[in-house]
């Protein structure tokens, strides 16, 4: 199979980038709606998530010397994705001879690194969620389906074939052919409920490897902004720090500059070339930050208008239509109650952010917790007792604390709270088959986190603190009557310079570097160190390297 592969060119892996991009903003939830046997309503995207997990994001926060109690910068650099599948993390250190040395995470296929440092500079990217797509429903031609009304004329689509390989059997493969369809608005789909068009941000863009090789080649802040510049790259909030304690943040974003006057959440008509966007926003005018004078800034797939404190935040001056968040995850909220009142953060106290467990008493969870517990009235001793739990507890979720896995059973909660719409129904019967479990399963509804949230790798099984939507992020499947972790933290870098700009950085993976050979000892040897919430070195030098080698080899 991997014969047919090779050899790969770089036509191939650019290909690749413009392929997969795109996915990250969802365009395949857009077409799968669209090919549904009705008309899809995108008028409320809240389960626009293609993913099982209805919350997914990241954490990135850094701090500057003058925010720090020893004038060192810091910087968390903590994506969050699946912990299996393409697009989760392998961590690697590229070296050249050429002056690359950079260290970091990337999906596999990949040839540069997507968030991690160099030995000058360090970023890393959040989920954010432009509008970078609209639908459009075309009027078609009825003595001819192959033309399109626009600006009162009937246009002929641009028809390409494409050529599709299936395999029948063994060898045998039949080659199909297909016709694709364009219009002005960009790609089209025929369905029995009308004929779509699709526009979407950067797809007629290539130059993203080139981008964040550029971005793996930056010295200083200078270089980096060129890099973020360049806008090939569609979407990602960005934060930077740097070894001389610069900071800098950027909603990044190919955001269409739209007209006013409709709802573009809605399916547009396709007959009016005046909806057909051709702009974006410049790159000065998406919300930044650079060198705040709080020495703080975050994002934790929040607003980018709280990235940092008081007026040191970006002023709100993009129209709606934008669609860029406003709200306030919990994983924002402790990450500015924690550093926001906190003027000289040692690096113990860095550390100690980064895992944070808790609910803000502002959550969605918390709201959820006191709603049920205003609404439900019941007489059973025992979901009397669960309640009791559920009202002791701290909103924490240490693998210790005994009343969290009842609530992370009965709970189900969104990042934005104009997203969650508590029903007591629900909650309630949640709520009771939770006591019911934990009471067949444990023997008792006041178990210790850890007993019920597991990491699970081959024949390793160790207790996890963490939960949705807090700073130590962890998103579970029920397996086995476990919740297993599946999503969430997972590979993440702490970046230190000193001030006079010496580095030194820490990485963990959940599992370890061999991602796919379970015959590997390092298929799973780093899961004790992180369900411990340790990490391990890294080193920059090669001759580091080298001395904590194991084995080398030349291809």
């Amino acid at each position: 199979m991997l014969g047919n592969l090779y050899p790969v060119k770089g036509k191939d892996i650019i290909a690749g980038f413009v392929y997969r991009t795109p996915l990250m903003y969802e365009l395949d939830w857009y077409i799968k709606k669209i090919l549904q046997d009705k008309e899809p309503d995108f008028s409320i995207n809240i389960n626009k998530n293609s993913s099982n997990y209805p919350m997914y994001g990241s954490n990135v926060f850094a701090i500057s010397p003058i925010r720090s109690s020893d004038g060192h910068t810091r910087i968390a650099i903590n994506s969050h994705q699946p912990w299996s599948g393409p697009v989760t993390w392998y961590e690697a250190h590229l070296h050249s001879k050429e002056g690359l040395n950079i260290t970091g995470g990337l999906f596999p296929g990949s040839p540069v690194i997507f968030k991690g440092h160099n030995k000058d500079i360090a970023w890393s990217h959040t989920v954010n969620d432009p509008d970078l797509v609209d639908i459009y429903k075309l009027k078609i031609n009825p003595e001819n389906d192959m033309q399109y009304l626009l600006d009162g004329q009937w246009k002929n689509f641009v028809v390409s074939i494409a050529p599709i390989k299936v395999k029948i059997f063994g060898p045998i493969k039949w080659t199909f052919k297909r016709d694709v369809l364009w219009s002005d608005h960009g790609p089209v789909l025929k369905t029995k409920h009308g004929v779509y068009a699709i526009r979407f941000s950067g797809y007629n863009l290539v130059g993203q490897m080139e981008q964040w090789y550029r971005m793996n080649k930056s010295n200083n802040l200078a270089d980096f902004k060129t890099a973020m510049q360049m806008m090939q790259i569609p979407m990602f909030n960005t934060l930077y720090a740097d070894k001389i304690g610069n900071l800098f943040y950027i909603y990044n974003g190919l955001i269409p500059k739209r007209i006013d006057g409709y709802d573009w959440n809605e399916i547009l008509p396709g007959d009016s070339s005046k909806l057909i966007w051709n702009e974006y926003y410049e790159y000065a005018a998406l919300p930044q930050v650079t060198n705040p004078k709080s020495g703080f800034l975050q994002n934790c797939n929040s607003t980018p208008y709280l990235a940092s404190l008081n007026k040191d935040n970006p002023k709100k001056i993009l129209p709606d239509n934008t669609g860029i968040e406003e709200f306030q995850t919990n994983r924002a909220l402790r990450t500015i109650e924690l550093f926001g009142i906190d003027s000289s953060i040692t690096k113990n106290e860095f550390y100690n952010y980064k895992y944070d467990t808790y609910y803000s008493k502002k959550s969605v969870m918390n709201y959820a917790r006191n709603s049920f517990l205003k609404n439900i009235n019941t007489n059973d001793s025992l979901l009397l007792k669960g309640t009791q739990i559920l009202k002791e507890w701290d909103l924490g979720n240490q693998k210790e604390n005994r009343n969290a896995a009842i609530a992370h059973l009965t709970f189900k909660i969104k990042y934005a709270m104009e997203k969650y719409i508590y029903n007591h129904d629900d909650v309630m019967e949640r709520f009771k088959s939770a006591v019911d479990f934990l009471m067949n399963e444990f023997g008792r509804i006041d178990i210790e986190l850890g007993e019920l949230q597991r990491l699970k790798r081959g024949n390793v099984d160790l207790p996890l603190d963490g939960g949705p939507d807090v700073l130590r992020a962890i998103y579970s499947s029920m397996q086995d009557s476990r919740k297993v972790a599946m999503n969430g933290d997972c590979f993440f870098q702490i970046v230190d310079w000193d001030e006079n700009g010496k580095l030194y950085s820490e990485s963990i993976h959940q599992f370890g570097t061999a991602t796919l050979d379970s015959n590997s000892i390092h298929f799973s040897d780093q899961s004790i160190l992180f369900s411990n919430k340790e990490m391990k070195p890294i080193w920059m030098e090669l001759d580091s390297v080298r001395n904590n080698l194991v084995k080398s080899y030349k291809p």
